[in-house]
């Protein structure tokens, strides 16, 4: 069995066999990895999937516009620096000191959430592999450092731009979303429907709402994965289809700012047509 078909068969990868073995190559080369795609396409599942083969240690952060530079990079706990003072026994390093003192691999979800400040702290670690904290000193990462990251596009609400220094010091992988039979695939696995005019449905209707014109931002396939869990418990309810699209598509879809649109007649719409089709 290859290496690809390794991870896909370990951790239930359908497809993804290019951004995989790219992945593979850019973290082989001692490179930093970003993979950018919209929500619900996989990018953690392949960052962590690829650090799971080639046994590395994963020290994982969620990024958001509230994070703080020392929860990156470590703090001082005052009880303790009362009662020794600054040193490294009052000191809790922060996920990117860890991961430089362990030579680990530190993955960070969704960087572009992060305030500009936090990025920029991200720069000398990954060009330098270099750090300097007050009162500590240098930190200087082990061989093995790296830092993955994703990011959502920046259309995308509460996110922003990486800087041009940041993006420099990265590997771009982007994730698309995949083709139809291989969402069709992804959902019988995820639910264990035998229904294939049901999952078809499912990923079509899901498939429409990113191309229609009334979506700024259509679902993911994890929208068609819940319709299809939906319908499954409920049995004998009229209007099942719809029903479950009505619970599982709202929150994962945008529609634009200038329809006013009644969405439950434009989702009966698309399940029409589907049917028709």
């Amino acid at each position: 069995m290859s290496d690809i078909a390794g991870i896909q068969s370990t951790y239930g990868i359908v497809g993804r066999e290019r951004e995989l073995r790219l992945a593979l190559a850019v973290l082989a080369s001692g490179r930093n990895l970003l993979l950018e795609g919209p929500v619900g396409v996989g990018k953690t599942t392949v960052a962590l999937a690829v650090c799971g083969h080639i046994a590395r240690l994963v020290i994982r952060v969620d990024g958001d516009e509230r994070y703080t530079e020392n929860k990156l990079t470590g703090w001082f706990d005052p009880p303790l620096v009362l009662r020794s003072g600054y040193n490294d026994a009052s000191f809790f390093p922060g996920p990117l000191v860890q991961a430089m003192r362990e030579g680990s691999i530190l993955f960070i979800n969704e960087m572009n959430r992060m305030p500009e400040s936090v990025q920029n702290v991200l720069l000398p670690a990954l060009d330098e592999h270099l750090l300097i904290l007050p009162r500590i000193g240098e930190v200087r990462a082990k061989e093995g450092f790296q830092v993955i990251a994703t990011q959502n596009p920046v259309e995308y609400i509460a996110t922003g731009h990486l800087s041009e220094a940041l993006k420099d010091r990265f590997e771009r992988i982007p994730l698309h979303y995949q083709d139809e039979t291989e969402e069709r695939l992804i959902v019988a696995r995820e639910t264990g429907c035998t229904d294939e005019d049901l999952v078809r449905t499912a990923v079509k209707v899901v498939r429409e709402t990113r191309v229609r014109p009334q979506f700024r931002k259509g679902a993911s396939v994890r929208a068609a994965i819940s319709m299809v869990s939906i319908v499954g418990k409920l049995d004998g309810a009229p209007d099942r289809l719809l029903s479950a699209a009505m619970a599982a598509l709202p929150t994962r879809i945008e529609l634009k700012d200038d329809e006013e649109t009644d969405l439950e007649k434009l989702i009966t719409e698309i399940i029409d047509t589907v049917k028709k089709n």
